[in-house]
């Protein structure tokens, strides 16, 4: 039997305004930070060594003291770094540890958007980490890793027996493979190239894997085509365990990746989370999840 397990969860168009929030380090001030709390929360954050060694954007920390400096009304910092093509962005583990992404600042750029993480990716990742049985001492395929974050955090985490990264952009696997390393992760961990449209058979056989992922790779008709057809050739040859994890921003588009699925007979599980439980990662809270069926 095939079984195909979704994720999905709804994106509204309407950004919510920032709230900064340092509860999570000094206690929440009933109005404004004393000086001294200040100082603390600048240490921990803007003075962090992951902070210096691999700086958020400077649009970023143009935002956080922006914010920090309205919470301390007296209190001035001015970034005057410009913006650059690239930064780095760390999610701390709740195992302990971090990951470390070097991501380009551009949600497209290079002709992809795989140089970004995106907020399914963040989801599937939190997914995971509950759900360890699925991963630990299991050989792993990711579908269209991008930058690399859900994977990086199951190597990290979940100890899987192999883990194979793939892509096709030559710049998405170059990234990937830098933030691969960037990582420290063990050298079962391998980076492939691999096109959707032109994979072979002895390519896929020779992949071969116990548990098979992908995060927001639902976004367009034509893509949807290929990961279906993908999908088929996927069970034609083994029968692992698939988690796809989506960002609906198209309710067709999402619907359609529905249709294609059973119209190729493939049994599949829309996995709904209404409520978050653990927060690991600081996916938007304004993006619930849908239930397309």
């Amino acid at each position: 039997m095939r079984v195909l397990r979704c994720f999905s969860h709804f994106c509204t168009l309407e950004y919510p305004t920032v709230v900064f929030i340092c509860s999570c380090l000094c206690g929440a001030p009933p109005s404004g930070l004393s000086f001294v709390n200040f100082i603390f929360v600048f240490i921990q954050t803007c003075c962090h060594p992951l902070c210096s060694d691999f700086p958020p954007s400077a649009q970023y920390r143009r935002l956080f003291l922006s914010e920090l400096i309205k919470q301390v009304r007296t209190v001035a910092q001015v970034i005057g770094a410009a913006e650059t093509s690239h930064c780095y962005k760390s999610y701390f583990l709740p195992g302990g540890g971090a990951v470390t992404l070097q991501e380009n600042v551009a949600v497209i750029s290079e002709g992809t958007t795989g140089l970004v993480t995106w907020e399914a990716a963040l989801h599937l990742a939190e997914w995971a980490l509950e759900n360890q049985q699925y991963f630990t001492n299991r050989s792993v395929l990711e579908l269209g890793s991008g930058a690399g974050f859900t994977g990086i955090t199951i190597c990290c985490s979940l100890a899987p027996s192999s883990f194979i990264f793939s892509d096709c952009h030559p710049k998405v696997l170059h990234k990937l493979s830098e933030n691969i390393a960037l990582n420290q992760l063990d050298p079962q961990v391998r980076v492939e190239e691999l096109d959707w449209s032109c994979v072979t058979e002895e390519q896929l056989r020779a992949v071969g894997a116990d548990t098979v992922m992908a995060a927001d790779v639902v976004y367009d008709p034509v893509v949807v085509e290929m990961l279906v057809s993908l999908l088929c050739r996927i069970f034609a040859i083994s029968s692992p365990d698939v988690f796809i994890c989506s960002t609906v921003r198209n309710t067709d588009t999402y619907r359609g990746f529905v249709q294609r699925l059973e119209h190729v007979g493939i049994l599949h599980e829309v996995l709904v989370k209404n409520a978050r439980g653990s927060e690991y990662f600081p996916y938007p809270l304004y993006i619930t999840l849908y239930d397309p069926m």
